[in-house]
């Protein structure tokens, strides 16, 4: 188990999660570049995390990087947490859902104005809600 708020094993986190989800978000796996439709998502939302549903990013924080996977400058507050990563040699910067710790994606330097950050998310690891939703 895991010192987050939500506390599951993995079995139970396997049952919960279709198998790509599952890849993404509790074994760190990265969809493939440009196959998220949230990548073209333009409405005004909320994206959350698809294991919790914790709110992660505000849509005006979301623009077109270019990179294939949904890209934001800047997280809601306390709504990730970071770690290293060096799975490919050079080392980047990790993040992970702070309530749940499903795995999102990396944080780059080569972002917008005005944090020159670019959050490139996994969008199979994000649910998106409309501000007409009143779950949003």
């Amino acid at each position: 188990m895991s010192d987050y708020e939500i506390k599951k094993s993995d079995a139970e986190w396997r049952d919960e999660l279709d198998p790509e989800r599952y890849n993404v978000l509790r074994r760190e796996g990265t969809e493939r570049a440009g196959s998220s439709p949230l990548n073209h998502e333009k409405r005004e939302g909320v994206y959350k995390c698809a294991g919790c549903g914790q709110p992660l990013f505000r849509s005006e924080t979301k623009y077109e990087s270019g990179s294939g996977w949904p890209s934001f400058y800047a997280p809601i507050e306390g709504a990730l947490e970071t770690k290293r990563d060096w799975k490919l040699i050079l080392p980047r910067t990790e993040y992970h859902c702070s309530r749940c710790g499903g795995h999102q994606g990396h944080v780059f330097d080569d972002g917008p104005r005005p944090t020159g950050l670019r959050y490139c998310n996994n969008g199979v690891a994000l649910d998106f809600e409309t501000n007409d939703d009143p779950e949003a």
